[in-house]
């Protein structure tokens, strides 16, 4: 009986690995987000993989890898083999990069084949809920005639929340104390827990929730005109701040030498992925636009990082 009991656990151990696997199957392609997990551009990965993988007929994963404004994560990717294995999800960032680091161990432009544009997603100027300005106009009273300096947070150079604070100073005609985070995520547990940041300018991927529970008040955000997910809010021009203007689009990459048959493959599964219903809802619930058709391309994603990358170029140096 004992000899039949070993020898039926000997089998179940080699049996039982097999099936967990075939349950669990190992991701075959890994998307990397260079933020940290929890942060606004982590936020939008999350259903994108989903109906991504959908598309791909394959697993995709999620592999947040923060640091550098983004500049770690992106260069790992930069290493990886052109397989298709690994991508790249991007973000405005990555076009002010070259503007922040003379010593960038990659060029955006170069080291990388654009699949397509994913979604672009607004900013909102946001204040701990206790802060005394509730309006653009009281706000800037308090950084004028304030007993302190207020500070505002953001997630390192490069990153879309640097790039806002940077034009939000400009516009308001005031430098002020920042404070840099691995993340917004963690930027917005400083707000909400010591107040150290009093000031923070996020995309709604990250702060919509906050601003409709009262967690934090919104002076505005970074559009043109208002954002359907937030129509109480003003545009900054609205409130009397004009001047800070940033969409934050996202955009999928691969590491250079990519096959163009693999990009044409993975540029139509984004496509597909854009129209997948359970994408479109929860772009819509986290305030961004899936990117169209047209833009969902490997041309698209090439002008507008050009495009970006002269801009910030003027914007960083003036």
């Amino acid at each position: 009986m004992v000899p039949f009991v070993m020898r039926l656990v000997a089998v179940l151990a080699a049996v039982l690995p097999v099936v967990a696997s075939a349950a669990q199957p190992d991701p075959k392609l890994t998307l990397v987000v260079p933020f940290v997990a929890g942060g606004p551009t982590d936020k939008l990965a999350q259903p994108f993989v989903a109906a991504f993988g959908r598309a791909l007929g394959e697993r995709v994963s999620v592999k947040n890898i923060g640091g550098g404004g983004g500049s770690v994560g992106t260069r790992e990717v930069q290493r990886a083999r052109p397989d298709g294995k690994v991508l790249l999800l991007a973000n405005v960032g990555h076009a002010a990069a070259p503007a922040l680091n003379a010593k960038l161990p990659y060029d955006p432009q170069k080291d990388f084949e654009p699949v397509g544009l994913i979604a672009d997603v607004p900013m909102t100027l946001i204040a701990r809920r206790d802060l005394r300005a509730h309006n653009i106009a009281e706000l800037r009273t308090q950084m004028e005639t304030g007993r302190r300096k207020l500070a505002i947070g953001h997630a390192g150079a490069g990153s879309a929340s640097h790039l806002c604070s940077v034009l939000f100073a400009r516009a308001a005609g005031k430098d002020l104390p920042t404070l840099t985070h691995p993340g917004t995520a963690s930027a917005m547990n400083a707000m909400l827990s010591d107040g150290h940041i009093d000031l923070m300018c996020d995309q709604t991927t990250h702060t919509l929730e906050r601003i409709r529970s009262g967690e934090v008040q919104a002076f505005g955000v970074t559009t043109a005109e208002r954002v359907a997910a937030l129509p109480d809010v003003p545009t900054l021009a609205e409130a009397g701040l004009p001047g800070v203007e940033l969409v934050v689009w996202h955009g999928l990459y691969a590491p250079k030498g990519t096959s163009p048959e693999l990009i044409e493959r993975l540029s139509t599964a984004l496509r597909q992925a854009l129209q997948d219903p359970a994408l479109v809802e929860a772009l819509k619930d986290l305030g961004a636009t899936p990117a169209k058709a047209d833009d969902a391309t490997p041309k698209a994603l090439r002008a507008r990082l050009a495009a970006d990358v002269e801009r910030w170029s003027k914007a960083l140096k003036q």
